[in-house]
């Protein structure tokens, strides 16, 4: 009885080991069908977005006087950054900056603050 036990275990031992090192991955292609206007479409969108300078950081919101002296002081702290003044009914507004991303813009207003 043990022999035949010993006998089925090295069979199985055997049979999992030759197995084992038959197996392997599939292999295969793959082919993308795309429209040719799809790759031309991402070109365009990574242009426009070069060309987009769109992160700005408003420092001040109210009146004209106020926008005034609120650019006048920024200017003289902080050099780095332009600034400009836009009128958005009923207020002006004081932005700073240009830049590229939103984190850059992140890191100027944790130093402004």
């Amino acid at each position: 009885m043990l022999k035949t036990n010993c006998k089925f275990l090295l069979s199985a031992c055997l049979f999992g080991a030759f197995a084992l090192c038959h197996l392997h991955a599939q292999d295969g292609d793959v082919t993308v069908n795309q429209d040719a206007q799809i790759t031309t479409l991402l070109k365009l969108k990574k242009e426009v977005n070069k060309e987009r300078l769109n992160y700005k950081i408003q420092v001040y919101s109210g009146n004209r006087s106020g926008a005034e002296k609120a650019r006048v002081e920024f200017r003289n702290v902080y050099t780095d950054w332009s600034t400009s003044m836009e009128y958005e009914t009923p207020n002006y507004k004081v932005w700073i900056g240009n830049f590229n991303t939103q984190l850059e813009a992140d890191r100027a207003l944790l130093k402004i603050k």
